[in-house]
């Protein structure tokens, strides 16, 4: 079928939205009509060709939300008409997958980076009938329709507004599963979360309906801490302007239990691990461009706990429903981070996301469609 995808065809360059071909899905895929998707820091590491991410051209996109229209033969539980958001591929059926970690799956990086399927086929090709990279995070949602496989489309109550749910699938899962599956705070618990965009504010939201009761935010930015405020943020500290580790501990005296960062930068994890109070934990995300360099004598007799973390040490399946509840509930309202652009707009997006204007991008794409 003819559909329309964003392209990146060159390290670096803008998306150019053109005419392709998609195959039919595979005995294990599902073909979905996306309605919208978010877009992520990540797509913007791969169209830089950063952290091994695939050949050009390529279709990128992996926050995808929409319905679907064809199913394979081997899918059995989901069905044409459901309401979906994609996520990250894994095989579900190695150990690790089997022991309830599919975000660190063996073939992680070949369902997710790789440029095609498992198989290695293509789904995507141009006019000229030769083939595109895609398949990215198993979806490339960065258009009209995406093929995905069975494990990583999570089916959603059709009351939730499909339009913004794509960014669950990824960013907020990230940030939130970083609090409520990796560190697993508790009632009355404290936490600082380096870095307000849209990773950092979900673990600050998620920290609130977990009922957290000092939720410490750090940022460059005053509008973002005021921001993270709102939503749920009991103190802020502007890491320019103030001494990190002293601010904590004017608001913690004995450190503060849990630390999430999402920055990748040494400094500033540092500053969190000096913040800590003994047998504190602290779960990193941030994606560095640099090799992290820790102040481990002084952590020794700390009994620190550090855990690098992908998509929130998340299962899709159930956390995805459970933060859509949430939100549902008034608990967990990221669509506060939300601002839409048509599709058309992409490069518009892209810019305004990386400039920090916008917290979270999402492209309606479905209205494209009509």
């Amino acid at each position: 079928m003819e559909i329309t995808a964003a392209i990146v065809k060159s390290q670096g360059s803008e998306f150019e939205l053109e005419k392709v071909t998609l195959d039919e899905p595979g005995a294990e895929e599902v073909l979905v009509k996306i309605v919208a998707t978010g877009i992520c820091h990540t797509d913007m590491v791969a169209r830089d060709f950063i952290m091994g991410s695939p050949d050009f051209p390529v279709i990128l996109g992996h926050e995808g939300a929409g319905v679907i229209e064809k199913v394979g033969r081997d899918v059995h539980h989901l069905k044409v008409g459901d309401h979906v958001v994609l996520t990250y591929g894994f095989c579900g059926e190695c150990e690790i997958c089997r022991t309830g970690n599919p975000a660190y799956c063996y073939e992680f990086f070949d369902r997710n980076f790789s440029g095609a399927n498992i198989e290695g086929h293509h789904h995507h090709h141009d006019h000229e009938g030769k083939d595109i990279n895609d398949n990215f995070f198993s979806q490339s949602s960065f258009a009209t329709y995406s093929i995905a496989h069975k494990n990583n489309v999570i089916p959603v109550p059709k009351d939730a507004p499909l339009e913004i749910l794509g960014p669950l699938g990824c960013g907020i899962q990230t940030g939130a599963g970083a609090v409520i599956n990796t560190l697993k705070i508790k009632v009355g618990s404290s936490i600082v979360i380096s870095g307000t965009g849209a990773v950092g504010l979900s673990a600050v939201m998620a920290a609130k309906a977990s009922s957290a009761t000092v939720i410490i935010a750090v940022d460059i930015n005053d509008d973002r801490l005021a921001f993270a405020k709102e939503l749920g943020a009991t103190h802020t500290i502007n890491s320019l302007n103030e001494n990190v580790r002293e601010k904590i501990r004017e608001i913690l005296p004995n450190g503060v239990q849990f630390a999430v960062d999402t920055t990748g930068r040494s400094e500033v994890i540092n500053n969190s691990l000096n913040s800590l109070a003994p047998v504190g934990e602290m779960a990193i995300i941030g994606v560095a461009t640099k090799p992290l360099e820790l102040e481990t004598n002084i952590f020794l007799t700390k009994g620190y706990k550090i855990k690098f973390v992908n998509q929130g040490d998340s299962v899709s399946e159930e956390f995805i429903p459970k933060l859509i509840k949430m939100y549902l509930h008034g608990q967990f309202p990221f669509d506060k981070l939300i601002k839409t652009y048509a599709f058309g707009d992409i490069n518009q997006a892209v810019e305004d996301s990386e400039k920090g204007r916008t917290i979270k991008a999402v492209l309606k794409i479905g209205e494209y469609n009509k």
